[in-house]
């Protein structure tokens, strides 16, 4: 009992000392817009490449454009997850994460000016991964 005690003042002072606590009261403006997606079966492979080959040029012009300020994807490896890779655009403000379709619209127009090779990628994806759901969140300092 009394080691529990003195771990719980041990962790109280340390909290306190760095600023632990305050740190999850301040908000910093920042938004993140996360995407879920769930590849298909058998298709995680071919997913990941075309994330690398299609998405992330889009991607990277929207970003250089000023549409988000970073983008990171993390992938699930969990059979019993409901999604298997996680896109989470870090934005500015609220402004900036309303505006992130249309900018990565104008992106992928860039990137790739012909209409039929657009519908072909987004053909591909179609039998790559589903759609699970995305959400807008604050992040805090």
């Amino acid at each position: 009992m009394l080691k529990k005690v003195a771990g719980l003042f041990l962790a109280l002072a340390i909290g306190s000392g760095s600023g632990w606590f305050l740190r999850g009261q301040e908000s910093s403006g920042k938004v993140a817009m996360v995407y879920y997606w769930k590849a298909k079966p058998g298709k995680l492979d071919d997913y990941n490449h075309y994330i690398k080959t299609v998405g992330e040029p889009i991607d990277f012009e929207a970003q250089r454009a000023g549409a988000f300020l970073s983008i990171t994807t993390y992938i699930s490896h969990k059979p019993d997850s409901p999604w298997t890779h996680m896109r989470i655009f870090v934005l500015k403000d609220r402004e900036q994460a309303a505006n992130l379709e249309k900018a990565l619209d104008e992106a992928g127009l860039r990137v790739q000016p012909e209409e039929s090779k657009r519908k072909a990628n987004a053909d591909l994806a179609a039998t790559l991964r589903d759609p699970v759901g995305h959400d807008e969140l604050e992040i805090l300092k």
